[in-house]
């Protein structure tokens, strides 16, 4: 047997190293380390230069306080910082970075230069390569801080083999730049790769412009701002109406202090705002900035800072959950079919453009020199910035490589009987009288923050289409009512208070019905019995793996209350967290569903007036409870474009191209 070897100290270059893996996972994460460390010396602008997606090289130059001369060769040692001084400070962290670790990581895996200076002194120059200092001393530097970053992972070969493409590489810095510009917009911040900008913000403090810079200005003309607050937290940001939404979660930032997270439960909360405003299997969008106590979170649980521990979790998810349900309640949530107008009236023409290119042509047609310009010695001069219609077929280029979450479009198509995508929601068309809207100013966004929360309106039945859409006028145009929606609606709100009673209003079996399960649903169902009970159905015991129902509450379907048992028995069994509340609104859906009338099923007139009426007496009648929506607006205006009664212009950059988000 060999004797344990003995405990030695690790050399600093391989300490370093080790560190560099928690740290520095791809270019993206070195991306990250320093527009961080930029945003910390306060820098009102940052410019990221890539080359090969970051594979060959990484420049990040940003105008912000600088580091003293003397102090540069301290800032690679580990664990080196400006940014905490004790152990107090260590739980009460104001700054993106403080464990001293991203220089020295990232200096011990590439090849590292930084050109540094303070106001009023003279800068200086560091080059270190694998850890080994290779040159240092004055140099000639304006204020601010300049690193320059290449061959990254070159003498860690096992973390250069799983790079990805680079593609895939860009993708990531791309994301995760948009996620530092969301939580910072009072910081102008661009992105270029191979000499073609990619993004840029205006750094003016406008959040709804970052977001219209990133999705689109049609995105974000359909987000509303939230703003919730209690004695802890204080929430702030923009979520998208319920007809916006996409496939996956990927469009959600979640910023605590202006740091994005990545958090389950607040993810969970947001969504629980919209109620059964959403469909299934769809998620809005949403940039969402929680200020709080800096004691009330550790952020120094994952070495790259994704994650963190929140106290008063529970608390801080209400107040989200709350705040986004008070604001949509505020809102006309009928999708108005205007904007498809438009599109269909201006050709396809319009949709060569992405939105992007849209608005950097209306925000930033002579935009600053990028801060490499200005650093001394003079940067070689630089191209003269193409046209918008000539950087148009630029980007789109680069946007069709890119595999980012945040740059490829998830337009799924929906599946089954009557799932309709919605339709969107159109600035407000002003009338025929009103004084045509002020162009907007050089650098901002041309973006109606306003809401116009209207009541339900006032329906008139003119027919039914197809055995499946009702035709209503009302004073502002053309309805078109989806009846099974309508009446899953008017259902659901129903059982849901019947349900929710839970009263003894009980039915017996004629026969008792027996459930068998395994040992291990026995098990499971028995920790459940109290969920099961709050919607009405008890069941006993019987035997070691079965259960006996006796009786069954009187709203289930006649003939369907065994498969409706099973069904709701089904539910506690995949789903074990299922609380009293969220399994009566599953049952609630799963009963409005089943006696609602279906596609193709004709309704006498009396029917179909009468289904019309009971809409406005609903708490939410704009959707379903699957979150499509029950009806849909054609404005007067709408139609006599379509029918050429009303001829407008379309000049370019006017907000009708299709999206392109990224």
């Amino acid at each position: 047997m060999n004797a344990m070897a003995q405990i030695q100290e690790l050399p600093a270059i391989l300490a370093d190293q080790i560190a560099a893996g928690e740290v520095i996972e791809r270019p993206a994460s070195v991306v990250k380390e320093l527009v961080e460390n930029a945003i910390d010396a306060h820098s009102c602008r940052i410019d990221v230069l890539v080359k090969e997606a970051g594979l060959a090289e990484i420049r990040v130059i940003d105008d912000g306080a600088g580091i003293p001369a003397d102090q540069v060769p301290l800032a690679f040692r580990r664990h080196a910082t400006s940014k905490i001084t004790s152990k107090r400070e260590l739980f009460r962290v104001t700054t993106m970075g403080f464990r001293g670790e991203a220089l020295p990581s990232i200096a011990s895996v590439a090849d590292l230069t930084m050109v540094t200076a303070v106001a009023g002194a003279d800068g200086y120059q560091y080059h270190v390569r694998g850890g080994e200092v290779l040159a240092q001393g004055v140099a000639s530097a304006r204020p601010g801080t300049d690193v320059t970053v290449s061959q990254l992972f070159y003498n860690t070969p096992a973390r250069l083999k799983y790079l990805k493409s680079p593609q895939t590489e860009l993708s990531q810095i791309v994301d995760m730049v948009y996620r530092l510009a969301l939580g910072n917009p009072t910081v102008a911040i661009s992105l270029t790769n191979n000499g073609k900008e990619l993004f840029r913000s205006a750094g003016n403090g406008n959040l709804q412009q970052v977001i219209a810079a990133i999705y689109g200005v049609k995105v974000a003309r359909k987000m509303v701002a939230i703003e919730g607050q209690d004695d802890d937290f204080t929430i702030h940001g923009y979520v998208s109406l319920p007809e916006l939404t996409r496939a996956g979660r990927k469009y959600q930032t979640l910023l605590i202090n202006h740091r994005y997270v990545r958090n389950f439960n607040l993810t969970k909360a947001l969504i629980e705002g919209y109620g059964s405003k959403l469909m299934v299997g769809r998620y809005p969008f949403a940039v969402i900035d929680i200020n709080l106590d800096p004691l009330l979170v550790d952020v120094n649980v994952h070495p790259a800072k994704r994650e963190v521990r929140l106290s008063k979790e529970a608390q801080l998810g209400q107040l989200l959950t709350t705040t986004i349900q008070a604001r949509l309640a505020q809102e006309n949530l009928i999708p108005d079919v205007g904007e498809k107008t438009d599109q269909l009236l201006a050709g396809s023409a319009a949709a060569e453009v992405p939105p992007v290119v849209q608005e950097q042509a209306a925000a930033y047609q002579e935009p600053a020199a990028p801060l490499e310009a200005q650093a001394l010695p003079p940067a070689p001069a630089q191209t003269p910035k193409p046209t918008a219609r000539a950087v148009a077929p630029i980007i789109i280029h680069q946007v069709s490589e890119l595999q980012s979450p945040l740059v490829q479009e998830f337009d799924a198509r929906y599946q089954g009987e009557g799932d309709k995508p919605p339709f969107p929601t159109p600035a407000p068309v002003p009338t025929s009288s009103a004084a045509p809207a002020p162009k907007a100013e050089q650098g901002t966004l041309p973006i109606d923050d306003t809401s116009s929360a209207q009541r339900f309106p006032t329906l008139r039945y003119i027919g039914q289409l197809q055995g499946t859409f009702l035709l209503a006028q009302a004073s502002d145009g053309l309805y078109i009512v989806d009846q099974h929606a309508a009446q899953e609606r008017i259902n659901y709100e129903r059982f849901r208070r019947e349900i929710g009673e839970v009263s003894a209003d009980q039915q017996s079996f004629l026969t008792p019905l027996i459930l068998n399960y395994s040992v291990a649903e026995a098990l499971k169902i028995n920790r459940h019995l109290a969920t099961l009970a709050g919607a009405g159905l008890h069941l006993s015991p019987f035997g070691q793996n079965s259960f006996m129902v006796a009786s069954h509450p009187t709203w289930l379907i006649e003939g369907q209350e065994e498969d409706t048992i099973r069904e709701m028995v089904d539910w506690v069994l995949a789903d074990g967290r299922l609380s009293i509340a969220d399994f009566r609104a599953k049952t609630a859906i799963m009963m409005s569903c089943k006696r609602a009338i279906k596609a193709n099923h004709h309704l006498a007139d009396r029917e179909a007036v009468a289904l019309l009426a009971a809409l406005p007496d609903c708490e939410n009648p704009f959707n379903c409870p699957h979150g499509r929506p029950v009806l849909i607006h054609l404005t007067d205006r709408d139609l006599e474009k379509l029918f050429k009664r009303i001829q407008e212009s379309h000049e370019p950059f006017a907000g009708e191209f299709d999206d392109h988000e990224f």
